[in-house]
């Protein structure tokens, strides 16, 4: 019989392809949220003509999204990674629920106020971001390579689905009254459920599946101390102890700045890698490409096939399971 402390799991453990499944939908919702207000952009564009909204609130966005990371990376040793994860998904939903009440409020109506409120929700989804990405690859770091897998392909998942919906909303309303706000409305709706969906998923199903449960109990009993609460919320109310003393220079972490100088050329290659996916998509792809037959369509289909490519690239990446 196998023991919480043993390296391989126990058999008859299950849960692992739901596992996989909730990994894969809380990955999309931890970016959903980000794309869908990069695919809205025809319906901003159109809202605020002056503003150069794709290019401001992408700059909006990611100075909140570093500055919050790098706050949470501090403290990352003091951090309820529960709390943290549910933060994020919860601010998700009610960012992107905003986002529909701002412009059911506003009846559609542009203008200076508008648009700072629309940047205010885009710092808050770059706060939401930094909380939920970090979190869950840290949480689910503790577990099977399957799972991040499964996370990592749901983020790259995300911005195709959003794009999608966007083509769909926008072809079911393009030859009614006002039907680019009616789409807006509608694609809107959709995602604040989403988020939604991925808040209770987390929240309520995933600690109870017995693989996840089974992974947390071993990270305790290694010593991890962000997984007390995931550990109460899947009914185990008392931490797994060691059962062996071990050298204490085993279990020491290693500091940031040392993971930083260690991992210098990854760091440099994410830098450069986002500098140049910013530089061109959003802005320059809806702003300075000049007018085409595609109309109010172009910008939908670019950010379409954009996301298709990065997708393609992610899942080559990781879906390879070795």
């Amino acid at each position: 019989m196998a023991t919480p402390h043993e390296d391989v799991p126990p058999a008859n453990l299950e849960g692992k392809y739901m596992a996989m499944a909730v990994c894969w939908l809380l990955g999309n919702g931890c970016l959903f949220s980000w794309n869908s207000m990069l695919t809205i952009e025809d319906y901003y564009s159109y809202l605020f003509p002056t503003y150069h909204s794709s290019r401001v609130l992408t700059l909006v966005y990611q100075p909140f999204a570093v500055g919050t990371l790098a706050v949470l990376a501090y403290n990352e040793a003091k951090m309820n990674t529960r709390r943290r994860n549910l933060f994020g998904y919860i601010l998700f939903f009610i960012s992107t629920l905003l986002v529909l009440v701002l412009d059911l409020a506003t009846s559609g109506r542009g203008g200076l106020g508008t648009f700072i409120g629309i940047c205010a929700i885009s710092g808050a989804f770059g706060v939401a971001d930094a909380h939920v990405q970090g979190g869950m690859v840290g949480d689910l770091s503790f577990m099977r390579p399957e799972f991040i897998q499964s996370f990592l392909a749901g983020l790259a998942a995300s911005g195709v689905l959003t794009s999608s919906l966007r083509l769909v909303t926008k072809a079911a309303f393009e030859n009614t009254k006002d039907g680019l706000r009616k789409g807006a409305l509608l694609f809107f709706g959709i995602s604040s459920f989403f988020e939604l969906l991925c808040a209770l998923l987390y929240a309520l199903v995933f600690p109870k599946l017995p693989i996840v449960k089974y992974y947390r109990s071993k990270a305790a009993s290694q010593g991890s101390k962000t997984v007390s609460a995931d550990l109460a919320a899947g009914g185990i109310q008392t931490l797994p102890q060691e059962e062996a003393e071990e050298d204490p220079k085993q279990l020491e972490r290693l500091s940031n700045k040392e993971l930083l100088l260690q991992n210098i050329d990854y760091v440099i290659d994410m830098f450069l890698i986002y500098m140049l996916t910013l530089s061109i998509f959003p802005g320059f792809l809806s702003e300075d490409t000049g007018s085409h037959s595609l109309g109010a369509w172009y910008v939908c289909i670019c950010s379409c096939l954009v996301n298709c490519f990065y997708l393609y690239i992610i899942y080559s990446i990781y879906l390879p399971i070795p």
